[in-house]
Order: C-alpha cells, then sequence, then structure tokens
C-alpha cells in the first residue's frame, strides 16, 4: 500500500520559512517524479513544484521561483520543499504527490496517481 505523508506546515509571519516533507512508502521512490500541490479555499488545485526521479530536473510554478526550493533524499524516501519568503498568497493545504510520468512544461493533476492527506501553510500579514 502506498502511503505520502506530510509534515512541516504551520502558521507563519510574511517573509517567514517553512520546510514541507513528504516521507513515500510502499513505492519505488527512485521511480517517481514527485511533486508538490496547493489548493487553497475556493480555489483549485495548483501545481507547486516537481521534480524528476533523477533529481536533475525540477519544475517551479511563476508565483514560487525564487522563493521554493524542492529537492529528493532517496535514502530517506523523503522529499522536501523549502518555502522562503512566504506571503499571504502561499496560504493553502499543501499536497505531495507521485508520478511516473515526467513533463517539462505544464503537468496536470491527472498526471499524478498517488497523493498524501495533505499539510496546511498560513501566512499571516
Amino acid at each position: 500500500q502506498v502511503q505520502l505523508v506530510e509534515s512541516g506546515g504551520g502558521l507563519v509571519q510574511a517573509g517567514g520559512s517553512l520546510r514541507l516533507s513528504c516521507t513515500a512508502s510502499g513505492l519505488t521512490f527512485d521511480d517517481y517524479t514527485m511533486g508538490w500541490f496547493r489548493q487553497a479555499p475556493g480555489k483549485e488545485r495548483e501545481g507547486v513544484s516537481r521534480i524528476k526521479w533523477s533529481g536533475v530536473s525540477t519544475y517551479y510554478a511563476d508565483s514560487v521561483k525564487g522563493r521554493f526550493t524542492i529537492s529528493r533524499d532517496t535514502a530517506k524516501n523523503t522529499l522536501y520543499l523549502q518555502m522562503n519568503s512566504l506571503t499571504p498568497e502561499d496560504t493553502a493545504m499543501y499536497y505531495c504527490a507521485a508520478s511516473r510520468f515526467w513533463r517539462s512544461g505544464y503537468s496536470p493533476v491527472t498526471d499524478f496517481k498517488y497523493w498524501g492527506q495533505g499539510t496546511q501553510v498560513t501566512v499571516s500579514s
């Protein structure tokens, strides 16, 4: 049974930082593109960042470029998202997801087969 478990969310002031983690089990971590998505109340789920199974290729949404950094630790089967210079617009539920696909551009949520339960990030102004 595949499980993706996120952690690291919380309440932070604008300009602050958080580091999200996602620990995977039940799958061969190295075979999957791993991604972070977020969903704010009343909005669609959007892709934030993803990293190819090799770890060499990454993608960032324009809204987070230069502020967020995705990484993966194969030995720990763990995905990370370092989030700096947070703004209230970053407030959302953040989800970890796994996909057998890699796309250099837009990658819809339907590409991702496995999902975590999410971790809440709230940025106060």
